[in-house]
Protein backbone atom coordinates (compact mmCIF):
# COMPACT_ATOMS: atom_id res chain seq x y z
CA UNK A 1 0.00 0.00 0.00
CA UNK A 2 1.48 3.51 -0.78
CA UNK A 3 2.04 5.54 2.18
CA UNK A 4 0.10 8.81 1.13
CA UNK A 5 1.91 11.04 4.27
CA UNK A 6 2.64 14.88 3.82
CA UNK A 7 6.33 14.99 2.02
CA UNK A 8 8.45 17.88 2.18
CA UNK A 9 10.78 19.23 0.19
CA UNK A 10 13.61 20.69 1.97
CA UNK A 11 15.91 23.15 -0.20
CA UNK A 12 18.94 23.17 1.94
CA UNK A 13 22.07 25.76 1.51
CA UNK A 14 25.18 24.12 1.73
CA UNK A 15 28.91 25.61 2.67
CA UNK A 16 30.50 27.68 -0.05
CA UNK A 17 34.48 25.98 1.08
CA UNK A 18 34.12 26.01 4.63
CA UNK A 19 32.59 22.79 5.77
CA UNK A 20 32.32 23.85 9.21
CA UNK A 21 29.38 26.28 8.09
CA UNK A 22 26.83 23.48 7.53
CA UNK A 23 23.67 24.36 10.17
CA UNK A 24 23.24 21.48 12.64
CA UNK A 25 19.78 21.43 11.11
CA UNK A 26 21.31 20.69 7.67
CA UNK A 27 22.74 18.12 8.72
CA UNK A 28 19.69 16.95 10.04
CA UNK A 29 18.14 16.71 6.99
CA UNK A 30 20.49 15.51 4.63
CA UNK A 31 21.12 12.41 6.70
CA UNK A 32 17.06 12.07 7.04
CA UNK A 33 16.33 12.80 3.77
CA UNK A 34 14.73 9.77 1.37
CA UNK A 35 17.19 11.01 -1.64
CA UNK A 36 19.01 14.19 -1.78
CA UNK A 37 18.57 15.84 -5.10
CA UNK A 38 22.12 17.75 -6.35
CA UNK A 39 23.85 18.96 -9.48
CA UNK A 40 27.01 16.73 -8.66
CA UNK A 41 26.37 13.56 -7.33
CA UNK A 42 30.36 12.82 -6.68
CA UNK A 43 30.64 16.83 -4.91
CA UNK A 44 27.95 16.16 -2.42
CA UNK A 45 29.25 12.82 -1.63
CA UNK A 46 32.59 14.23 -0.77
CA UNK A 47 30.46 16.83 1.71
CA UNK A 48 28.37 14.10 2.76
CA UNK A 49 31.07 12.27 4.27
CA UNK A 50 33.06 14.54 5.64
CA UNK A 51 29.88 15.74 7.82
CA UNK A 52 29.82 12.01 8.64
CA UNK A 53 26.49 11.21 6.87
CA UNK A 54 25.25 8.33 4.79
CA UNK A 55 22.82 9.59 2.30
CA UNK A 56 20.03 6.92 1.91
CA UNK A 57 20.06 8.03 -1.32
CA UNK A 58 21.85 9.94 -4.02
CA UNK A 59 20.20 11.30 -7.57
CA UNK A 60 21.73 13.77 -9.83
CA UNK A 61 19.35 16.86 -10.71
CA UNK A 62 20.95 19.78 -12.73
CA UNK A 63 20.12 22.06 -15.57
CA UNK A 64 20.51 19.35 -18.49
CA UNK A 65 18.23 16.94 -16.91
CA UNK A 66 15.76 19.09 -14.85
CA UNK A 67 12.82 18.95 -17.11
CA UNK A 68 13.11 15.08 -17.34
CA UNK A 69 13.46 14.41 -13.52
CA UNK A 70 10.68 16.57 -12.93
CA UNK A 71 7.99 13.47 -12.82
CA UNK A 72 10.30 11.22 -11.24
CA UNK A 73 10.79 13.25 -8.06
CA UNK A 74 7.55 14.52 -8.07
CA UNK A 75 6.65 10.62 -7.68
CA UNK A 76 8.76 10.20 -4.46
CA UNK A 77 6.88 13.13 -2.81
CA UNK A 78 3.77 11.51 -3.88
CA UNK A 79 4.93 8.43 -2.00
CA UNK A 80 5.67 10.21 0.89
CA UNK A 81 10.01 10.52 0.91
CA UNK A 82 11.18 13.95 2.10
CA UNK A 83 13.64 14.81 -0.20
CA UNK A 84 16.56 17.25 0.48
CA UNK A 85 17.13 19.94 -2.45
CA UNK A 86 20.98 21.27 -2.97
CA UNK A 87 23.52 22.82 -5.04
CA UNK A 88 27.15 22.66 -5.51
CA UNK A 89 27.95 25.07 -2.87
CA UNK A 90 25.73 27.82 -1.14
CA UNK A 91 21.73 28.68 -1.07
CA UNK A 92 19.87 26.54 -3.99
CA UNK A 93 17.99 28.24 -7.02
CA UNK A 94 20.50 31.22 -7.30
CA UNK A 95 21.89 30.66 -9.98
CA UNK A 96 21.05 26.99 -10.26
CA UNK A 97 18.20 24.87 -11.33
CA UNK A 98 15.41 23.92 -8.99
CA UNK A 99 12.79 26.94 -9.33
CA UNK A 100 10.67 24.34 -12.11
CA UNK A 101 10.84 21.76 -9.25
CA UNK A 102 9.71 23.83 -6.30
CA UNK A 103 6.85 25.36 -7.92
CA UNK A 104 5.95 21.79 -9.18
CA UNK A 105 5.78 20.78 -6.16
CA UNK A 106 3.57 23.26 -4.48
CA UNK A 107 1.23 23.01 -7.13
CA UNK A 108 0.90 19.26 -6.33
CA UNK A 109 0.51 19.94 -2.28
CA UNK A 110 3.57 19.30 -1.24
CA UNK A 111 5.17 21.13 1.25
CA UNK A 112 8.36 23.22 0.84
CA UNK A 113 10.91 24.37 3.17
CA UNK A 114 13.62 26.25 3.01
CA UNK A 115 16.93 25.06 5.34
CA UNK A 116 18.88 28.84 5.08
CA UNK A 117 22.35 28.96 5.39
CA UNK A 118 25.48 30.14 3.13
CA UNK A 119 25.00 32.12 0.14
CA UNK A 120 28.01 33.70 -1.98
CA UNK A 121 25.67 36.44 -2.90
CA UNK A 122 25.04 37.52 0.94
CA UNK A 123 28.97 36.96 2.17
CA UNK A 124 30.27 38.68 -0.68
CA UNK A 125 27.30 42.09 0.35
CA UNK A 126 28.68 41.74 3.91
CA UNK A 127 32.21 42.05 3.21
CA UNK A 128 32.55 43.96 0.22
CA UNK A 129 32.17 47.40 1.59
CA UNK A 130 29.52 49.01 -1.34
CA UNK A 131 26.75 49.69 0.14
CA UNK A 132 25.02 46.17 0.19
CA UNK A 133 21.00 47.67 -0.34
CA UNK A 134 19.07 47.64 -2.40
CA UNK A 135 20.54 45.64 -4.69
CA UNK A 136 19.51 43.57 -7.76
CA UNK A 137 21.09 40.09 -8.15
CA UNK A 138 21.82 39.37 -12.21
CA UNK A 139 22.83 35.29 -12.15
CA UNK A 140 25.63 34.68 -15.09
CA UNK A 141 25.41 37.56 -17.27
CA UNK A 142 24.70 36.04 -20.80
CA UNK A 143 27.05 34.73 -23.09
CA UNK A 144 26.30 37.20 -25.94
CA UNK A 145 27.46 40.87 -25.56
CA UNK A 146 24.61 42.49 -26.33
CA UNK A 147 22.37 40.68 -24.41
CA UNK A 148 24.51 41.21 -21.14
CA UNK A 149 25.03 44.82 -22.12
CA UNK A 150 21.02 45.27 -22.09
CA UNK A 151 21.00 43.51 -18.92
CA UNK A 152 23.35 45.83 -17.21
CA UNK A 153 22.19 48.87 -18.59
CA UNK A 154 18.27 48.20 -17.12
CA UNK A 155 19.53 47.39 -13.80
CA UNK A 156 22.28 49.73 -13.71
CA UNK A 157 19.66 52.26 -13.96
CA UNK A 158 17.74 51.49 -11.16
CA UNK A 159 20.54 52.91 -8.50
CA UNK A 160 20.92 49.94 -6.86
CA UNK A 161 24.25 47.66 -5.96
CA UNK A 162 24.66 44.95 -8.88
CA UNK A 163 25.87 41.33 -8.17
CA UNK A 164 26.40 38.64 -10.03
CA UNK A 165 28.45 35.38 -10.59
CA UNK A 166 31.14 34.93 -13.46
CA UNK A 167 33.75 32.39 -14.34
CA UNK A 168 37.56 33.28 -14.72
CA UNK A 169 37.15 32.30 -18.01
CA UNK A 170 34.77 35.19 -18.88
CA UNK A 171 35.51 37.38 -16.14
CA UNK A 172 37.45 39.92 -17.99
CA UNK A 173 35.47 40.34 -21.03
CA UNK A 174 32.06 40.61 -19.14
CA UNK A 175 33.97 43.56 -16.76
CA UNK A 176 34.57 45.28 -20.56
CA UNK A 177 30.76 44.78 -21.41
CA UNK A 178 30.07 46.26 -18.00
CA UNK A 179 32.23 49.27 -18.23
CA UNK A 180 30.32 49.35 -21.65
CA UNK A 181 27.18 49.93 -20.31
CA UNK A 182 27.52 51.64 -16.75
CA UNK A 183 30.61 53.65 -16.95
CA UNK A 184 33.19 53.12 -15.02
CA UNK A 185 32.01 52.27 -11.29
CA UNK A 186 33.66 51.03 -7.96
CA UNK A 187 33.77 47.33 -8.25
CA UNK A 188 34.93 44.38 -6.01
CA UNK A 189 35.80 40.91 -6.81
CA UNK A 190 35.07 38.43 -4.83
CA UNK A 191 37.27 35.10 -4.75
CA UNK A 192 37.24 31.74 -2.90
CA UNK A 193 34.77 32.88 -0.35
CA UNK A 194 34.95 31.11 3.01
CA UNK A 195 37.62 29.34 2.04
CA UNK A 196 41.73 29.30 2.67
CA UNK A 197 42.61 31.84 -0.35
CA UNK A 198 39.02 33.90 0.30
CA UNK A 199 39.73 37.34 -1.60
CA UNK A 200 38.44 40.82 -1.91
CA UNK A 201 40.18 42.88 -4.86
CA UNK A 202 38.62 46.45 -4.34
CA UNK A 203 38.76 48.14 -7.45
CA UNK A 204 36.75 49.74 -10.69
CA UNK A 205 35.28 48.64 -13.57
CA UNK A 206 37.77 50.44 -15.59
CA UNK A 207 41.05 49.21 -13.72
CA UNK A 208 39.88 45.57 -13.67
CA UNK A 209 38.94 45.74 -17.34
CA UNK A 210 42.25 46.56 -18.19
CA UNK A 211 44.02 43.91 -16.41
CA UNK A 212 45.03 40.13 -16.94
CA UNK A 213 43.16 38.70 -14.54
CA UNK A 214 44.48 34.97 -12.77
CA UNK A 215 41.44 34.28 -10.80
CA UNK A 216 40.23 30.81 -9.65
CA UNK A 217 37.25 29.34 -9.87
CA UNK A 218 33.99 31.19 -10.14
CA UNK A 219 33.94 34.69 -8.49
CA UNK A 220 31.15 37.28 -6.97
CA UNK A 221 31.40 40.69 -8.44
CA UNK A 222 29.72 43.61 -6.32
CA UNK A 223 29.64 46.73 -8.55
CA UNK A 224 28.72 49.71 -6.48
CA UNK A 225 25.54 51.98 -7.62
CA UNK A 226 26.13 54.97 -10.50
CA UNK A 227 27.55 58.45 -8.79
CA UNK A 228 24.29 61.18 -9.39
CA UNK A 229 25.84 63.99 -11.25
CA UNK A 230 26.99 66.90 -8.87
CA UNK A 231 24.22 69.75 -8.06
CA UNK A 232 25.50 73.24 -9.99
CA UNK A 233 26.91 75.73 -7.95
CA UNK A 234 23.64 77.62 -8.82
CA UNK A 235 21.49 75.09 -7.26
CA UNK A 236 23.87 74.50 -4.01
CA UNK A 237 23.85 78.07 -3.74
CA UNK A 238 19.79 78.47 -3.52
CA UNK A 239 19.54 75.53 -1.32
CA UNK A 240 22.16 76.93 1.14
CA UNK A 241 20.46 80.49 0.85
CA UNK A 242 16.63 78.45 1.73
CA UNK A 243 18.18 76.24 4.86
CA UNK A 244 20.02 79.32 5.82
CA UNK A 245 16.57 81.26 6.14
CA UNK A 246 14.85 78.40 8.30
CA UNK A 247 17.23 79.13 10.78
CA UNK A 248 20.01 77.46 13.13
CA UNK A 249 23.78 77.74 13.23
CA UNK A 250 25.63 77.65 10.32
CA UNK A 251 26.72 74.38 10.30
CA UNK A 252 23.30 72.54 11.06
CA UNK A 253 21.81 75.09 7.96
CA UNK A 254 24.70 73.39 6.11
CA UNK A 255 24.15 69.84 6.94
CA UNK A 256 20.29 70.08 5.72
CA UNK A 257 21.49 72.00 2.52
CA UNK A 258 24.39 69.31 1.83
CA UNK A 259 21.42 66.09 2.53
CA UNK A 260 19.40 67.86 -0.13
CA UNK A 261 22.23 68.38 -2.58
CA UNK A 262 24.16 65.49 -4.92
CA UNK A 263 27.96 65.75 -5.08
CA UNK A 264 28.34 68.59 -2.16
CA UNK A 265 29.86 68.34 1.10
CA UNK A 266 28.92 69.44 4.33
CA UNK A 267 32.36 71.57 4.55
CA UNK A 268 31.93 72.72 0.73
CA UNK A 269 28.27 74.23 1.46
CA UNK A 270 29.94 75.46 5.12
CA UNK A 271 32.24 77.44 3.00
CA UNK A 272 29.45 79.23 0.38
CA UNK A 273 27.20 80.60 3.97
CA UNK A 274 30.56 81.84 5.15
CA UNK A 275 31.58 83.52 1.76
CA UNK A 276 28.10 84.86 1.55
CA UNK A 277 28.82 86.71 4.71
CA UNK A 278 31.67 88.39 3.99
CA UNK A 279 30.13 89.54 0.74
Amino acid sequence: MTDTRAATLFVVATPLGNVADVSPRAASVLAGAEAVLCEDTRRTGLLLKSLGITAKRLTSFHEHNEEARLPQVLALLDAGDDLALVSDAGTPLLADPGYRLVRAAREAGHAVSPVPGPSAILAALSAAGIAPYPFSFLGFPPRTASEARELFARFGATGATLVFFERKTRLRATLAIALQALGDRECVLCRELTKTFEEFLPGTLAGFAGQELELLGEVTVVVGPGRAARASEEEAARVAREEAAAGGKPREAARRAAARLSGWTVKEVYAMLENRKHD
